[in-house]
């Protein structure tokens, strides 16, 4: 069973006389271990997409399966109740709150858990030197980089143990050289066993991944693998390989 299955997802907005379809009968399958890329332009559904998987929304209609569990019926509280075990968020906006340390930071989706409290502590310290900041526990947001940043929000996300990794846009406040050190934690984080999910428009970043799926029209436009250099279309989808 895979980690994430999705089928036929449709997502229908309607204002006024106008209907939007944001998804358009999407069917997609993430494996454990596997690092995501999801890719498109304004408008082409990664977003919509990003906030179904997150279950911070949920599908006008179809089937959204995640770790064996079917979450597009759920009502608003279990939602809440699997993003906070499931699921583990990087922004790109690192949201942070400004007046906590580093380590009150990372605290924080504990608070909110079944359980959480006990050895909370000792689990973000841990998540703080995962992301190698374990000597900056108890710095303030404004005290840290950019990329100090975005790696407190990393171990933050890693906190719980989540099944997914999800990251919108990760790089998208960091200069190059900053991008290049974030997306090398998130190589190490997968070589350690990690599911992530990346949402991006940035095709270098999309590179770093192993699978990019690309999107246009809220329908799913490629699906596509990276291995040693060379982009090899999976079965099925209506894409030609190429050299990356």
């Amino acid at each position: 069973m895979p980690l994430i299955r999705v089928r036929n997802l449709t997502k229908i907005y309607r204002m006024g006389t106008e209907v939007i379809r944001a998804l358009d009968g999407v069917d997609l399958d993430i494996e454990p271990n596997e690092y995501v890329a999801i890719m498109g332009a304004s408008g082409s559904g990664k977003s919509t997409l990003m906030n179904i998987l997150g279950c911070l929304d949920r599908p006008t209609a179809g089937l959204y399966q995640l770790n064996s569990k079917v979450v597009s019926g759920m009502s608003a509280s279990d939602l809440a109740r699997v993003r906070n075990k499931e699921i583990g968020f990087v922004f790109q906006t690192f949201e942070l709150l400004p007046r906590w340390s580093a380590l009150k930071n990372v605290e924080m989706p504990m608070l909110y858990s079944v359980g959480g409290w006990g050895n909370r502590r000792a689990r973000a310290k841990h998540a703080l030197e995962q992301v190698g900041l374990g000597d900056r526990l108890t710095h303030r947001p404004n005290q840290l980089s950019g990329g100090q940043r975005q790696r407190v929000a990393i171990a933050r996300a890693l906190v719980n143990s989540p099944s997914i990794l999800l990251a919108d846009e990760p790089t998208g406040n960091l200069d190059t050289k900053t991008s290049y050190e974030v997306m090398a934690l998130f190589e190490a984080l997968h070589a350690a066993g990690q599911t992530i999910v990346i949402v991006t428009h940035e095709a270098d970043v999309a590179e770093h991944a192993k699978r990019v799926v690309r999107m246009r029209d809220g329908k799913i436009q490629s699906d596509t693998y990276n291995t040693e250099n060379r982009r090899i279309a999976i079965s099925g989808a209506h894409a030609e390989s190429g050299a990356t």
